[in-house]
């Protein structure tokens, strides 16, 4: 009999069937050995019956711990008294890899769940999880791909150290001083000039030692970059990702249950999104009784006060220039200003995208790299950049672009409490395993 899945033999009650997959609870009644099997596709409850097995199946059955990998055949019938609302009268049980005493049981810390994260991977909440994040990778490629992107894969090593590199991973390349890329932005620049929209999705990586529940030392970051666009057009395609990402997570009703979202609260996700200026969000921050001034940019408390009330993302545009960096253009309405937007996820879930369009001009970007410098009091080491500034000179054209950090999107998605659970294995600046 070939092996199928749990999924499969649900929907074929009084079929005989076989399975393979994990012990996920185990007990015993009398003559009756219970247990819940877990694979990929779901859980089902097995009944092994003394009477009704082999007494090696019995023992075997017997013998069994939580987390043993076994195969298993009988007839699949529905049953309102089990916990999965199906089960299984074993006819076969045989013990593939005998688990010792699984080391995660109810109630455990942070820490221990985080130090055994390559077992805590198999708990149902984050199989859910690790589910819906491939899903939000093939929606977010799906989405692009039909409105004629072209994925691009720009060097994750780069000598290119943004304005200080300050907040860089640095590594020794060859005798030569590099870093691990925390955008892949310029590069993905220098790809519009023959295929004129493109992503690139690998990781970046990012030097900070903050401790928030947003942020990752390592995370995996979707970068669009696209001729043409202006920051109107900019932020319309960026909620357009954002919806279609909802809508198609939305169908997953299974895993929205298992994590306790409402599906309907996905798929209402659509554009519009409401739209403050940076002006208009200082303003309403003030109300709400934090007085910040003009220049200050937003900490966590300030995203959490402007969209606690929020259903759906929100667009903060056009933020003052001395906060942003030297690659966004000044706008020509209020030279305060620079023509961006970050996307702030609701209910205080933080920033998902920033985005802006592009100093296009070589004089241009050489007036915004040197006031950059004398604002801040750093100095471009130029032969790093010569490359990314030469694009001005040959035919260069109004383009704009934005990054997606995905494991937020996750996270506000999910609901999820921190961000170290939307990602497999977290890198944060105190932890490095396993």
């Amino acid at each position: 009999m070939a092996v199928t899945h749990v999924a499969q033999a649900i929907k074929r009650p009084a079929a005989q069937a076989s399975l393979s997959g994990w012990i996920h609870r185990k007990r015993a009644s009398g003559g009756i050995i219970f247990m819940v099997l877990r694979d990929v596709t779901g859980l089902i409850q097995v009944a092994v019956k003394k009477d009704l097995v082999d007494e090696k199946s019995w023992q075997q059955a017997g013998e069994a711990a939580v987390e043993s990998s076994v195969s298993v055949s009988g007839t699949v019938k529905e049953d309102k008294r089990s916990p999965t609302g199906f089960e299984m009268e074993a006819s076969s049980f045989r013990i593939m890899h005998a688990s010792e005493p699984f080391p995660i049981t109810e109630y455990q810390s942070t820490e221990l769940l985080l130090d055994k994260r390559h077992l805590w991977l198999r708990s149902q909440k984050m199989i859910n999880v690790m589910k819906a994040r491939s899903y939000v990778f093939r929606y977010a490629r799906e989405f692009l791909d039909k409105r004629g992107f072209f994925e691009v894969t720009p060097p994750i090593i780069t000598k290119v150290g943004g304005e200080t590199g300050a907040d860089m991973f640095e590594t020794d390349f060859f005798g030569t001083k590099a870093y691990l890329t925390e955008s892949s932005q310029l590069y993905a620049e220098a790809m519009i000039f023959s295929l004129e929209r493109v992503y690139s999705f690998v990781p970046s990586f990012r030097a900070e030692k903050s401790r928030t529940t947003k942020h990752l030392a390592e995370y995996w970051h979707l970068e669009p970059e696209m001729a043409y666009y202006d920051n109107k057009k900019n932020m319309r395609l960026q909620e357009g990702l954002i919806s279609h990402i909802a809508q198609r997570l939305a169908n997953s009703e299974d895993i929205a249950k298992a994590l306790g979202i409402n599906p309907a609260d996905m798929s209402a996700i659509r554009p519009p999104f409401k739209r403050v200026s940076y002006e208009e969000a200082l303003k309403i921050l003030n109300d709400k009784g934090f007085p910040l001034k003009w220049g200050e940019d937003l900490g966590v408390e300030h995203e959490r006060a402007l969209t606690q009330e929020e259903n759906k993302p929100m667009f903060v545009y056009n933020w003052p220039r001395e906060i942003k960096p030297f690659y966004m253009p000044i706008n020509p309405k209020d030279e305060r200003t620079v023509l961006c937007s970050d996307l702030q996820a609701p209910k205080g879930h933080g920033e998902i995208i920033g985005g802006s369009e592009r100093v296009w001009k070589y004089e241009d970007l050489m007036e915004r790299m040197a006031e950059v410098e004398k604002a801040k009091g750093v100095k471009f080491n130029m032969s790093n950049y010569q490359w990314w500034v030469e694009l001005r000179k040959y035919g260069s054209v109004p383009h704009a672009g934005f990054g997606m950090g995905v494991e937020r999107v996750i996270k506000w998605l999910l609901n999820l409490d921190h961000i170290r659970d939307a990602i497999p294995f977290p890198r944060m600046s105190n932890r490095l395993e396993p």
